[in-house]
């Protein structure tokens, strides 16, 4: 089966949808910048609880339990970074909201959506491509 894909796209501080640039998502931003850290993978997970990210928010609602997956990282254009992963899923489950962590378990949630209604079966998957755009 084909993976679902998701665009999810941020304009600076603009959020388009039920989408947010987290507090420490900004954080981490400015200091992959000034060279306080470096960069490392990546990882996208997804969860099925119900809730609201708000700018403080730094964890999923209710992950899911298969594994967080390292994502691909590329830079489309000069002011646009984009995280691309694939996540397969065992059981019947609905995804409600995903996001990009510096970890994969625990760690910080960078950029994450919400609202989502997206059911799946065992054996599905969702490719989810997360950009970020500074203005």
């Amino acid at each position: 089966m084909e993976p679902l894909t998701l665009l999810w796209l941020l304009v600076g501080m603009l959020l388009l949808g039920a989408t947010m640039y987290t507090q420490k998502g900004e954080e981490y931003v400015v200091d992959w910048a000034d060279g306080t850290l470096t960069p490392g993978t990546h990882y996208i997970g997804a969860g099925t609880g119900a809730g609201s990210f708000i700018k403080s928010t730094n964890a999923l609602f209710t992950e899911v339990a298969e594994a967080r997956v390292s994502t691909t990282k590329s830079q489309p254009v000069a002011d646009k970074n984009q995280w691309l992963a694939t996540q397969g899923y065992t059981g019947t489950k609905t995804i409600t909201n995903a996001g990009v962590l510096t970890l994969s378990t625990a760690g910080d949630l960078l950029v994450a959506v919400d609202a989502l209604s997206i059911g799946v079966n065992n054996g599905d998957s969702i490719q989810y491509t997360f950009t970020l755009e500074q203005t």
